[in-house]
């Protein structure tokens, strides 16, 4: 098993690929559809050729590895969490800036023991949120669909309890990766691939307008999560600049038409911040903007290592729940953001590592 880089000439890639593209690029090699399903299975899940299949000439697999390549991520660095066992993974793809991802632990039930990988979709951000460490990054990169799908993969293989979800939520806008992203999470979702429920795969947006479209026509059985955090245009515009390109009405014209094409409930993801988007007017505004909207407001506490902003007291916390429940009367999560101690916790994320000598 090696990494590759852009400049494989192999013509089919596994990991990048879903069963149905595999079945069709393989036809011509006289690789009829129920090996192409074990094929795919043995590639994405374990990373490697299956070394014989009952009923399958020795042959036929020599030519498959011929015009076929498996690519792996290499892992740079793990960090785990003392304080809440959040595990970060740093990796390295096909080029030399390193991405992370994070594993999420669902422990509290011992017969349903499980994991969520946050995974990212670009190395760096071009959105530049002021309260972001990836957006401080810059765009580096859009990850390949086979790096997106490897980082579960790997996380898979080196866990104890099995992945059960994955929220594109790491460094990166999915949006603006939008092709790679949805086959990525076609793959991960797949019988023949991690067999990852749709409905557990999160898609994240800061409001790429054109990709909540796009995602709404093509009718994605995963879920949508749009990251609002101010619904004062001005306010928003100041802390994320997607604003100026995308201003909040045209926002909710497209989050309205995901609503009315799906009737799923819109998630709002809002990053509190004391004293910025915890007062009772912020409550009083999301209202007004979500008036007739079934909506759902995720509540994430800021982590931003430059001490600029900082999230709520549990006394202002507290104020700012009573408000949106007054005003809002929608539902209302907390959501937790563990591995503040690694720099694993949403925001944190930005490509680094302890130590060269880590290196594996």
């Amino acid at each position: 098993m090696t990494m590759i880089d852009e400049t494989s000439t192999q013509s089919i890639t596994f990991k990048n690929l879903t069963t149905e593209q595999v079945q069709a690029d393989l036809a011509d090699l006289g690789v009829p559809p129920r090996l192409a399903r074990l094929l795919q299975v043995a590639a994405v899940r374990k990373g490697e050729y299956p070394q014989s299949v009952p009923g399958v000439s020795a042959k036929l697999l020599e030519r498959v590895r011929e015009k076929t390549n498996i690519p792996n991520l290499k892992l740079v660095e793990k960090l785990v969490s003392s304080r809440d066992g959040f595990a970060k993974y740093l990796f390295r793809g096909q080029r030399e800036m390193p991405f992370e991802a994070v594993r999420i632990p669902l422990l509290h039930r011992p017969e349903d023991a499980k994991y969520i990988v946050c995974v990212s979709s670009q190395v760096g951000c071009a959105m530049a949120c002021e309260f972001c460490a990836t957006g401080r990054m810059g765009f580096k990169g859009n990850l390949a669909a086979w790096e997106i799908v490897d980082q579960v993969v790997k996380i898979q293989a080196d866990s104890e309890h099995p992945v059960r979800g994955v929220v594109f939520m790491g460094m990166g806008e999915p949006m603006l990766n939008y092709a790679n992203v949805m086959q990525a999470a076609n793959i991960l979702s797949e019988s023949c691939g991690m067999a990852i429920s749709g409905k557990a795969i999160t898609i994240s947006t800061v409001g790429i307008v054109p990709g909540i479209r796009r995602f709404t026509a093509e009718r994605h059985r995963f879920r949508l999560v749009v990251s609002l955090t101010s619904a004062d245009p001005e306010l928003r515009r100041q802390l994320m600049p997607i604003e100026q390109t995308y201003p909040t009405p045209q926002l909710f014209d497209a989050i309205r038409e995901y609503h009315e094409a799906t009737r799923r409930r819109v998630t709002l993801a809002w990053i509190m911040m004391s004293g910025v988007n915890t007062r009772e007017k912020d409550a009083v505004q999301l209202a007004e903007l979500t008036h007739g909207l079934p909506v759902k407001i995720d509540l994430i506490d800021v982590n931003d290592p430059t001490g600029r902003f900082h999230p709520p007291s549990p006394e202002e916390l507290h104020s700012f729940r009573d408000a949106l429940t007054k005003h809002l009367g929608a539902p209302v999560d907390r959501r937790y953001s563990g591995g503040k101690d690694i720099h694993a916790a949403c925001g944190m994320l930005a490509g680094t590592y302890r130590s060269r000598s880590s290196e594996m």
